[in-house]
């Protein structure tokens, strides 16, 4: 039923798309964490792409096809342990609905209750280069990204089970759209690289793979692993997931067939210039915060300890009473002019765009059991489902649905992580409120806006 509601068209009055292009990518730009997009892609002629309908454009065009193990081995299965089959879509489908072997012949040496079978990292540019106009049935525009087609994105198709070991790709954010089936997601952020155990494969250079199966963790020789907080989502039909720079995924079929697409952003736009305005600005009045704080506010931290610990009380009060709403724009300070920046903007989380929670740390002691968005509850919103609600082992927990701050997303992630990282937050702070640096940068800028 979910894959059917994903392909009717839209009832009257819901051909509406809840983002335009422009903030679309400006969400894209900006948000830190992994969130699903709904209702964005109703109008795409790739949502007819199931495994059927490509069957017959490709037309007796084989594809590579990596082959896993159907087991929850405690070692991640990478492509280089993996056997491979080259067939074409019409005996891959003869194979998983359990076809005589004299249909699906080339996987007649793997039993499909045993194994399971996954076409990745298809570049849909290869696979259609004489079918071009293809390519129009993915429109990223309406992300934002004017020109990005079936040409910059790849394709995925696999059967219950087949996944992606958990990696991280050293290249831009994600977006990956679902067209056939729901794929599951486990993700984790980058400041819990250390847990993951990162380590090279042979002949692959763009990705780092953990050593850990996120699935099934082997704790005794990776305890670690332990302390990872998993994000935990099943993406159906119709959804785009946002997958954020530099976080790692495991990625798993769940459905007997599954198609998706995605398409790498590369990094030369992972910042744009507005953004980069906002953190300058946002340093600038923190600095003109901290120069506010009072002589007694002072003398009241350095009453209970040493220098050193009245500047650190005395910073946590700036950082406890400025808020990213409360920049300021346009002030004259020492010498140097504050760049203009618009506030913030809040993220619209809601029933359009929902966020991909973290599990609970109880969950996350024991290295399973990680909180999971209900399938049921991510339907897109003309099946009528509720958002907002979420699962996890033992109890019930409540996704959030309040718009929160750039400030806010990141915030959790560097206080949790703050004793594993080289440079606090902190340190970074007193860094950029450094009067000279802000006058220098400020200066590059005013600049750069004159030429």
């Amino acid at each position: 039923m979910a894959e059917a509601a994903a392909l009717d068209p839209p009832l009257p009055g819901e051909d509406v798309k809840p983002f335009t292009p422009e903030k679309a990518k400006e969400i894209v730009m900006s948000l830190q964490q992994p969130a699903v997009f709904c209702k964005m892609v109703f109008d795409w002629p790739v949502l007819h792409w199931n495994t059927k309908y490509l069957s017959e454009v490709l037309d007796g065009r084989t594809m590579r096809f990596r082959m896993g193990m159907k087991k929850r081995d405690t070692a991640p299965q990478f492509e280089t342990k993996c056997s491979y089959v080259e067939a074409t879509l019409e005996e891959f489908l003869a194979w998983t609905s359990g076809q005589p072997t004299s249909v699906s012949r080339p996987f007649s040496c793997y039993d499909s209750s045993k194994y399971w079978a996954y076409a990745d990292y298809k570049y849909i540019a290869r696979i259609f280069e004489d079918k071009t106009e293809i390519f129009k049935d993915i429109m990223w525009s309406d992300f934002g990204f004017p020109g990005r087609n079936g040409k910059e994105s790849t394709l995925w198709i696999g059967s219950a089970e087949a996944n992606t070991p958990c990696h991280l790709d050293s290249y831009g954010c994600n977006l990956v759209l679902q067209i056939q089936g729901r794929k599951r997601w486990h993700l984790f952020p980058p400041s819990n690289t250390t847990f993951l155990y990162p380590t090279r494969i042979p002949y692959e250079e763009s990705s780092i793979f953990s050593k850990v199966n996120v699935v099934n963790p082997d704790l005794r020789h990776y305890p670690q692993f332990r302390k990872a907080q998993a994000h935990v989502v099943t993406l159906n039909p119709g959804q785009v997931l946002f997958v954020p720079r530099h976080w790692w995924h495991y990625v798993e079929s769940v459905d007997p067939i599954t198609v998706s697409i995605n398409s790498w952003i590369e990094l030369a736009e992972a910042t744009s210039h507005e953004i980069n305005l906002q953190y300058l600005n946002g340093a600038i009045s923190a600095y003109l915060e901290y120069q506010t704080v009072t002589v007694s506010e002072d003398r009241d931290c350095s009453t209970h300890g040493t220098e050193k610990e009245a500047s650190s009380c005395k910073r946590r009060k700036i950082q406890a009473n400025t808020k990213p709403e409360d920049y300021k724009s346009g002030t004259q300070e020492a010498g140097f002019t504050v760049v203009k920046a618009k506030k913030l903007e809040k993220i619209p989380f809601g029933v359009h765009l929902i966020p991909v929670l973290p599990q609970s740390q109880e969950a996350s002691s024991v290295g399973a059991g990680a909180v999971e968005s209900d399938s049921r509850d991510l339907l897109s919103e003309n099946e009528g489902g509720h958002f907002g609600k979420s699962r996890c082992t033992g109890k019930q927990s409540v996704m959030s649905n309040d718009c929160k701050t750039l400030a806010d997303q990141t915030d959790s992630d560097s206080t949790a992580n703050s004793s594993q990282m080289g440079i606090s937050t902190n340190d970074l702070l007193d860094c950029l409120v450094n009067p000279q640096v802000i006058s220098l940068v400020a200066s590059l800028l005013l600049e750069r806006e004159r030429v």
